[in-house]
């Protein structure tokens, strides 16, 4: 797969998209959505990926659309797309969110607009101390894209979101660490090694129980108690008939890390 603007590297069962526009801040270009969204479900259709990594090239995570396509009509942020077929960007977020795989965005720096919905839209956020975040929308004449709507209330509660989509503010890495929009803030030169031994952790692990407990856990909105304890009986019926629960046991009991196989 050839693409101008995103970068992909599969190690160890890691998947790492880079957003590779740095001269524009990785503003979404041209064919870049596109090419995102053929990456990702390239790396979600991979059975050897068990953990998914994000992250932009050069100095920032992405700034959202090109300014400049947009002001010359040139913006593909919409695409070909009509009634019957959804635009790149949303297909992204569903392809995210329904992937029964771990994603983790390593925020490197700004992330706004779009971008910054982008990282919502993954499961983990680990930012460096110079990311800040804006939902600048408003301050363009725009409507929040990318599922900031959806996404920015269910990590903050509806005022802080209504606050900042209302305002357009950017804010930093702390404040987003402070409200539960980011899961930690790591030294800009720790991100990547901070963010790839949490992936490699992950990828470690037993991938059956992981796509169900994201499953579960995208659910707990909508869900009561005794639908949540039915399903966590259900899913541990079926993960206790598996071979990588038999490989865990014996793991343990060997004092030796296990070989997970997905099955």
């Amino acid at each position: 797969m050839e693409c101008e603007n995103v970068l992909l590297d599969k190690q160890d069962n890691v998947a790492l998209i880079t957003l590779n526009r740095p001269e524009k801040l990785n503003a979404f270009g041209g064919r870049m959505r596109q090419e995102i969204a053929e990456v990702v479900q390239d790396v979600c259709n991979d059975p050897a990926v068990r953990v998914i990594v994000i992250t932009g090239a050069g100095k920032a995570f992405c700034v959202g659309g090109d300014v400049n396509e947009f002001v010359s009509g040139k913006s593909m942020a919409l695409g070909q797309a009509g009634p019957a077929e959804r635009p790149a960007m949303s297909k992204i977020v569903l392809a995210l969110n329904s992937v029964e795989k771990p994603v983790i965005a390593a925020v490197n720096g700004v992330a706004a607009g779009g971008g910054a919905n982008l990282a919502l839209a993954c499961d983990i956020r680990i930012a460096s101390e110079k990311a800040r975040f804006g939902q600048v929308f408003t301050r363009r004449g725009l409507h929040p894209d990318w599922g900031g709507i959806y996404l920015l209330p269910r990590l903050v509660g509806y005022a802080k979101a209504a606050e900042l989509i209302f305002s357009g503010e950017v804010i930093d890495a702390r404040e987003a660490l402070r409200i539960g929009m980011v899961n930690r803030v790591v030294p800009h030169e720790d991100l990547m090694a901070v963010t790839g031994e949490l992936a490699g952790r992950m990828a470690r692990n037993a991938p059956i129980p992981l796509a169900f407990a994201k499953r579960g856990l995208q659910s707990f909105f909508r869900w009561d108690l005794p639908t949540a304890l039915d399903y966590e009986a259900h899913v541990l019926g079926i993960t206790m008939k598996s071979e990588d629960a038999a490989e865990g046991f014996n793991a343990f009991l060997e004092k030796r890390e296990p070989r997970f196989k997905g099955r």
